[in-house]
């Protein structure tokens, strides 16, 4: 009885070391091969990749991917698959006839369409917390399928993650030009707000969408709302909570009295051509102004409450970064044609002109 335990507790150690040697030397494999590639990119998960030549089959399913191909000028022809969030056949009609391979950017994947789409490449969210891009990576890399993970909606990352495309389809100048814009427009803003002290610098509390059905849930400092935030010359109150969002208490809000209340706009009918027709937005400001205790906020009291459409949330963000600054610092930016940043966005990268409602403020009684 003990001679055969022994020789099981052997059999089942000699297995353990076999498969330990079996992954140790595929990951050996694999960063060598990597390593032996012409094309290296890491992405936002801090995987490597490597590729012998650009893709020719991409799958893609959040808007943001597709804009930063499309202002990298990638023919988007590579595209063999999207998701339900390409919708808008004004915006894209490349893709009008493009197989659907899941409802949206975070609905499960519908692996039948994917596979019959045969990419090569499927871009998916790297830290959104609604995608698990460790499942995907699982279900997919075994098919042949590599995932690449990037955002483009984290302002630190996006040009990293601009970077990568470039890099993956050969489109390195394009990026530079694209980064030398975004320099551009930095610089104007920070040369007006530059000689602020802090007290001149507004408190601003930026809720997420999905205080429209719960008690306010803030962004935080990890967000890219903060870092807009910041170089337009504000400040995020909540940017020292834990997480990307989180729950607060209303007393919260109402202890630091914010000058300005902001709103993620995602979920509301603003953006490209929409118009807001059914005036959720003043709807919304609203509801929060009569939040009780909220007469007494500043920002209330001052009619300062903005909610900044969905693509700002994206790569256009920088371009949206001088709309932000002049609304929280009027007088240093009353001269400057903001607007114009916007409009040069869609019709330089999206050969677009520029339609819709992409800012809603509280009308004044």
């Amino acid at each position: 009885m003990v001679e055969s335990r022994n020789i099981a507790v052997f059999q089942v150690a000699v297995l353990l070391l076999f498969s330990v040697g079996v992954w140790y030397v595929s990951s050996i494999d694999s960063e060598q091969d990597i390593e032996g590639r012409l094309i290296q990119v890491t992405d936002s998960n801090g995987v490597k990749h490597g590729y012998d030549a650009p893709p020719e089959r991409v799958a893609i399913t959040n808007t943001y991917a597709a804009s930063v191909l499309r202002m990298l000028e990638v023919d988007l022809s590579v595209v063999t698959g999207v998701s339900g969030d390409f919708y808008d056949e004004m915006f894209w009609p490349e893709f009008t006839d493009t197989p659907m391979i899941q409802q949206s950017a975070h609905s499960e994947i519908d692996f039948e369409a994917l596979l019959d789409a045969n990419p090569d490449v499927y871009i998916v969210f790297a830290t959104n917390g609604m995608v698990d891009t460790n499942a995907i990576r699982e279900k997919l890399e075994p098919v042949g399928i590599d995932v690449l993970a990037l955002d483009f909606y984290k302002y630190d990352y996006l040009r990293q993650e601009i970077n990568v495309l470039a890099t993956l389809f050969g489109k390195e100048d394009k990026a530079q030009d694209i980064f030398d814009e975004f320099d551009a427009i930095e610089l104007e803003v920070q040369n007006r707000i530059s000689g602020l002290n802090e007290s001149e610098r507004p408190n601003v509390v930026m809720e997420h969408h999905a205080s429209l059905t719960r008690d306010p849930v803030v962004l935080t400092g990890t967000s890219q709302w903060t870092d807009l935030i910041q170089k337009a010359g504000g400040v995020n109150v909540f940017a020292d909570l834990p997480g990307h969002t989180t729950h607060v208490d209303m007393e919260a809000i109402l202890d630091v009295n914010p000058d300005v209340l902001m709103f993620d706009g995602i979920t509301f009918d603003i953006g490209f051509n929409n118009y807001d027709d059914a005036d959720k937005c003043q709807t919304h400001m609203e509801f929060i102004a009569n939040r009780p205790g909220f007469d007494e906020v500043q920002a209330v009291m001052d009619d300062r409450m903005l909610i900044l459409s969905g693509e700002f949330a994206g790569p256009m963000m920088i371009f949206g970064l001088p709309t932000l600054a002049q609304y929280l610092h009027p007088d240093l930016f009353s001269d400057l044609d903001t607007e114009a940043y916007l409009v040069d966005y869609f019709e330089s990268y999206h050969q677009q002109t520029k339609v819709g409602t992409f800012t809603c403020t509280i009308d004044s009684e």
